[in-house]
């Protein structure tokens, strides 16, 4: 059986077993849901059909199956709270801000970990190791929103280099604009995958430095970047993609500080401000979009990981 087939089939029960759970979600809700979308002073026609349109007259079972065909095929249904619209349109408005941020704090940390955990490793203990690693824990050890702040007030308020706050769509102001407005919150996301990427590889890149192929590349006389990046590089990368591979999930459902920071109405924002109004269709299908998305990251890693390491691909047959 193929791998990435395999690979699928495993992922199916954690699927369905993530999708009920967020359909559960309303069952947890204190009280009537709703009652609470609604409010004490709803007549009881407007509550009937409140209910009707949230389906608590049926069993949960069958409106589960409902609710999870009507997702797989793009459709979550309407949200509750005026102004009402379908929230596959609201969860579409927001996902490109939340892919296009993930993409770019992905991108600008691996260009800038990459070669500088190449060059702490082959320079450990020298002093560009010492500066390299200081500084990588000093990164750490602020929080992003801190971080965030501090770029705002340096580079937005100070220098005035990038816009403050609201968002440009490629398709309204052009991509100029829009990568203008997405740098901040996206180095904001970057600077903790920066820290902990270079670390990662710097170990891993050491450790590799010190392997017999490596010491033979010396001998045979290959030059230094070549024995780095083609003979050092690749064997060495694995964990980060891995770790990769998890950050990407986890950048695309936890930027809700760095939407508040900068005024992004991505999927964060969206989820957390119906969660606050009850909206609880559109707080399911925001949740299970987020969770699809992390479990899917995982799997295109599983699936790369295996086919850059021969061991593991072969260790499945």
């Amino acid at each position: 059986m193929p791998l990435l087939l395999r690979r699928l089939l495993m992922v199916v029960p954690t699927l369905l077993l993530v999708s009920f759970g967020t359909f559960y979600l309303v069952e947890l809700v204190p009280g009537d849901p709703a009652l609470r979308v609604v409010g004490e002073n709803a007549t009881v026609a407007e509550y009937q059909r409140v209910r009707g349109e949230m389906g608590l007259d049926e069993p949960i079972v069958e409106r589960y199956v409902d609710w999870v065909s009507g997702a797989v095929r793009g459709d979550f249904g309407r949200n509750l709270v005026p102004p009402t619209t379908e929230v596959s349109t609201r969860l579409a408005s927001a996902i490109p801000i939340n892919l296009q941020l993930a993409a770019m704090a992905m991108a600008m940390a691996l260009v800038v970990s990459i070669p500088l955990a190449t060059w702490s490793a082959y320079r450990a203990g020298g002093r560009a190791d010492r500066i390299i690693s200081a500084s990588m824990f000093g990164i750490i050890s602020v929080p992003s929103f801190l971080a965030g702040v501090l770029l705002i007030l340096a580079f937005a308020i100070t220098w005035r280099i990038f816009p403050l706050g609201q968002w440009a769509r490629p398709s309204d102001q052009g991509w100029g604009q829009n990568l203008s407005h997405a740098f901040l919150p996206a180095l904001t996301l970057a600077l903790t995958e920066i820290a902990v990427f270079t670390r990662l590889l710097r170990a891993d890149m050491i450790a590799t430095l010190r392997e017999d192929f490596i010491r033979a590349a010396h001998g045979k006389g290959l030059p230094t970047r070549h024995i780095l990046i083609r003979e050092a590089l690749r064997p060495s990368s694995f964990s980060l993609v891995t770790l990769a591979g998890v950050s990407i999930g986890r950048l695309i459902g936890g930027t809700v500080i760095v939407e508040q920071l900068f005024s992004l109405p991505g999927l964060g924002q969206t989820v957390v401000g119906a969660a606050r109004a009850n909206d609880f269709t559109l707080v399911q299908g925001g949740v299970l979009v987020i969770a699809v998305g992390y479990i899917l990251s995982n799997l295109a890693v599983d699936v790369l990981y295996s086919y850059l390491d021969p061991r593991v691909r072969r260790g499945h047959r």
